[in-house]
């Protein structure tokens, strides 16, 4: 069971590597789109005579615009296959805590990176869905869906997967006092600003 767990947890790192290759992929894409005038994904091709506009580079931005749509494609299949990696994961987890037979230690990365807290949780808004969720303030995140301390960079990390899971739970574990717990979180709008209503900082 143990290989099985480290197993699952191989193939889940290495979709979200695959994940943050894709995102840089898109960014760059749309670096593109900024650097022709900034047309963006809808701003026309041709200008008010009919004519492929001269100001931009139509095949750059036809091209650009493209591949960002099979990348957007490919980015929400392989957040399902990450959410369904983890929901494996994890429930080779439960059997072996069941069984008696759980090592976090060995049963994590190899550097322990799954015990590593990367940021913490410094403001909570009253009705949010993170205070429906559970969280509170002084939470440290462990991991927030597919980002961990093995992936984790910026706080910019969590935005996607917050943006793809609108309407959908978000599985975060948490260290609070010292005991890890693992709550729900669904990403939904609400009477505050943002989709969960809490602010996050990385911890340095």
């Amino acid at each position: 069971m143990a290989a099985s767990s480290a197993d699952a947890r191989e193939r889940a790192q290495a979709l979200v590597a695959k994940k943050d290759d894709i995102e840089r992929e898109i960014k760059a894409l749309f670096e593109v789109l900024e650097s022709q005038g900034g047309v963006g994904m809808t701003g026309p091709l041709i200008d008010s005579e009919g004519y492929p506009r001269s100001d931009i580079d139509v095949y750059s931005v036809r091209t650009a615009r493209h591949d960002i749509i099979c990348l957007q494609n490919d980015h929400k299949a392989l957040m399902k296959e990450i959410e369904e990696a983890l929901h494996t994961l994890h429930s080779i987890e439960r059997q072996q805590r069941e069984a008696g037979t759980y090592n976090p230690v060995t049963n994590g990365s190899s550097n322990g990176a799954a015990l590593i807290p990367f940021a913490k949780v410094d403001l909570v808004s009253p009705g949010s869905p993170a205070e429906k969720a559970g969280l509170a303030v002084g939470d440290r995140l462990v991991e927030f869906g597919s980002v961990t301390s093995a992936n984790f960079k910026s706080i910019r990390d969590i935005a996607p997967v917050v943006q793809h899971s609108q309407g959908r739970s978000v599985r975060v574990v948490v260290t609070r006092n010292g005991d890890k717990v693992v709550l729900s979180l669904t990403p939904q709008t609400w009477n505050g600003r943002g989709l969960l209503g809490c602010n996050i900082v990385p911890i340095k």
